[in-house]
């Protein structure tokens, strides 16, 4: 092929024959057959042959070409289209005879095909029908749909045989009552018309759950090697008494709970080991994770190390920056702050305490990973909500510890809980703890589900709750009106834009003082309407999702999420953690456009029923896939290419039995298979 077709592939990660192998069509096109115009069925994709009886050419808010096609049965079918050349308009002459495929719909004048893609026949023509579903590839810029079969059609032709091909022994436990590689990947690409399109656009065909089986083992053996390669590296045992720890413990206004008190042991008794930890703390929304950390830290700095602690915003950054100085100060121990707003000659002092070890805690954001931070003994890096990072940044702040051969410890934290057959895959280069027991005194959050046609009461309530001094958020979903209708919404739905939601609620209620926050704000607009808010100079606060993870306001006891039903189980349950952090007891109301469709009911449900992040996340899962609760595009995990993990779950433990026996017994087959599904990204994995 030229260069200019291979660099296109390449831009897609696509520069083997095996890459080819591996990319598998979206869904499948059933041309074998030919359906009379009186049998098609609305939402069934067909393939029709008949003769062109109308024309008509037309503009109703844009250019539209209809095509009446009939096949002698007294009925027929439109194809419309709204992109076409005059060329095209002069092919669709009334006598021609086409051969055309698509789905039908609804129309004004019976059924419908939008774009169908079709062939003009000559009078006599009779082409013979496909021997195999057509499939369906992912677009790639630069190559059109035609050139990318031809491709893999070449490619399919260099399949080695069945033997060749096999990494997995035959026998394999795990692999029993699945097709072998090669024939799983030629039913994929070369599906025959006998087979269970239902399955195939599942993702349960056998062929698929050998491929998938496969792939899942893949990523948790490069997730294992990374483990293994970590243990390899050495680290400072933190192994000292812990004083500063029980004299942190002994101010602390509160005792720890059960949980936070289980998870700081798991913790103390990984760093006191010469190996560096590798540990991932996730608890839900207000459950403490803060503490274990400033105690982890104290474990560092007794020894003589530096910690750092990396947050994904100013403002979360700071909160934690409050947080470790009121605790940690009055023990000795000094706090440093690093983020992009620290300039001129306070940047230059922060630089020269961390480089000097002068600064034994540093909190930041993105600027901790430049390359201007030098640290004097970087032994524990603690990164808050590390799927917003990317995985340069945070291999970034790894390599900044590296000092007399050690590297740090580190100690991952998340708000979002991860169910369990997640964590065992997606972290197996982690050790998961949880924090799954709240603080005492914390009410429960009550949750109500409400139509959008109530939205007045939902005013008065706001205006009583700010009466008594109490703080309210609105969330919408959008950000003004211009916003591209359809994208990421259901037919018709009309979400509210926060901006005009600000303009109203200001209007409705004068005596309230309004703010406002959403992602195209400066970052300093966004800081100072938070920090009003934090402040109390703000009683209520629209904003859009941007406060998902944001700052701790006890005094907030009221929030309405607007357009609820369009967003996912996650976070609702992470936008509903901002209130119920004070002594009042709190609700949140989840407004919603009638009519709800199952999912978004069940969603609404779930939230209603549960308060429990873990729970939530099970369900979350069920529902809506592991690709938002990875946040898979910034973790450095290979997006999965088959494997759903959800779909896929009760595979995974004849993965993990898979995965012991290749590493025990055949690493070098771990090795080709890891190679062969992930190639140079599993470097990233556990980074």
């Amino acid at each position: 092929m030229g260069d200019r077709l291979a660099a296109s592939l390449a831009a897609r990660g696509l520069s083997t024959v095996q890459d080819l192998w591996f990319l598998l069509p979206l869904r499948y096109e059933d041309r074998t057959r030919l359906t009379a115009i009186a049998d098609l069925r609305s939402g069934e994709p067909a393939q029709v042959e008949g003769t062109v009886e109308a024309v008509e050419r037309g503009f109703r808010y844009r250019p539209m070409l209809r095509v009446a096609v009939g096949d002698g049965s007294h009925r027929t079918v439109v194809l419309r289209f709204f992109h076409f050349r005059a060329a095209q308009v002069a092919q669709f002459r009334p006598g021609v005879r086409l051969r055309c495929f698509g789905t039908p719909r609804p129309g004004q004048h019976g059924l419908e095909i939008v774009h169908p893609s079709y062939r003009v026949l000559a009078a006599d023509e009779d082409p013979a029908l496909g021997e195999s579903l057509d499939p369906v590839y992912p677009s790639i810029e630069g190559v059109g749909p035609a050139t990318l079969r031809k491709l893999i059609g070449q490619a399919l032709e260099k399949l080695p045989p069945a033997e060749a091909l096999e990494l997995l022994p035959h026998g394999t436990p795990g692999l029993a009552g699945l097709p072998g590689l090669r024939e799983s990947l030629l039913v994929l690409h070369r599906p025959a018309p006998g087979e269970d399109l239902a399955a195939l656009g599942a993702g349960t065909h056998p062929a698929q759950r050998r491929l998938a089986l496969e792939e899942l083992l893949a990523h948790h053996l490069g997730l294992r090697r990374q483990r293994l390669a970590q243990q390899q590296l050495r680290a400072r045992a933190l192994d000292g008494p812990g004083e500063l720890a029980r004299r942190l413990r002994a101010q602390l206004p509160f005792a720890l709970t059960g949980a936070q008190q289980r998870v700081y042991q798991q913790v103390r008794a990984d760093l006191a080991r010469p190996s560096p930890m590798q540990r991932l703390v996730q608890g839900d929304v207000g459950s403490g994770k803060t503490v274990v950390a400033a105690l982890a830290a104290t474990l560092a700095v007794e020894q003589g190390g530096q910690v750092a602690l990396a947050a994904p915003t100013e403002l979360l950054a700071e909160q934690h920056l409050a947080n470790l100085r009121a605790w940690l100060e009055p023990l000795g121990i000094r706090v440093a702050w690093l983020a992009g707003k620290v300039t001129g000659k306070a940047r230059a002092a922060a630089l020269a305490d961390v480089a000097s070890g002068a600064a034994q805690v540093v909190v930041g954001t993105h600027a901790l990973m430049q390359e201007g931070v030098a640290f004097h003994d970087l032994v524990l890096v603690i990164v808050d909500e590390q799927h917003r990072f990317g995985v340069q940044q945070r291999l970034a702040l790894r390599d900044k510890g590296p000092a007399h051969g050690h590297v740090p410890h580190q100690l991952v934290m998340t708000a979002t809980p991860i169910p369990r057959t997640l964590a065992m895959t997606a972290y197996a280069d982690l050790d998961v703890s949880a924090i799954d027991e709240l603080p005492p005194g914390r009410t429960p959050v009550q949750t109500v589900a409400v139509s959008a046609d109530r939205r007045p009461e939902l005013v008065e309530r706001i205006r009583v709750a700010c009466a008594e001094g109490r703080q309210v958020y609105w969330v919408c979903t959008l950000i003004e009106e211009a916003e591209e209708p359809g994208k990421g919404q259901g037919p018709g739905l009309q979400a509210q834009a926060a901006e005009r939601t600000f303009e109203q609620l200001t209007a409705q209620l004068p005596g309230v003082r309004v703010g406002l926050v959403h992602g195209r704000m400066k970052a300093s607009g966004k800081q100072a309407a938070m920090r009003a808010f934090k402040d109390g100079h703000t009683d209520l606060l629209v904003a859009t999702t941007v406060i998902e993870v944001g700052v701790d306001v006890p005094n907030a006891s009221l929030m309405i999420i607007e357009n609820a039903e369009r967003l996912g189980l996650a976070q609702l349950h992470q936008l509903r953690g901002r209130v119920g952090r004070g002594a009042a007891a709190s609700s949140c109301v989840l407004l919603y456009q009638p009519p709800l469709s199952a999912t978004a009911r069940q969603r609404l449900d779930v939230l209603r029923r549960t308060g429990d992040g873990f729970v939530i996340a099970e369900e979350d899962l069920k529902l809506r896939g592991p690709g938002e609760l990875l946040g898979t595009r910034q973790t450095g995990l290979a997006a999965f290419r088959i494997a759903d993990l959800a779909r896929d779950a009760d595979l995974l433990p004849k993965v993990h039995q898979l995965a012991d026996r290749l590493l025990t017994s055949a690493p070098d087959v771990a090795d080709r298979v890891i190679a062969r599904w992930i190639g140079g990204a599993a470097r990233y994995a556990g980074a």
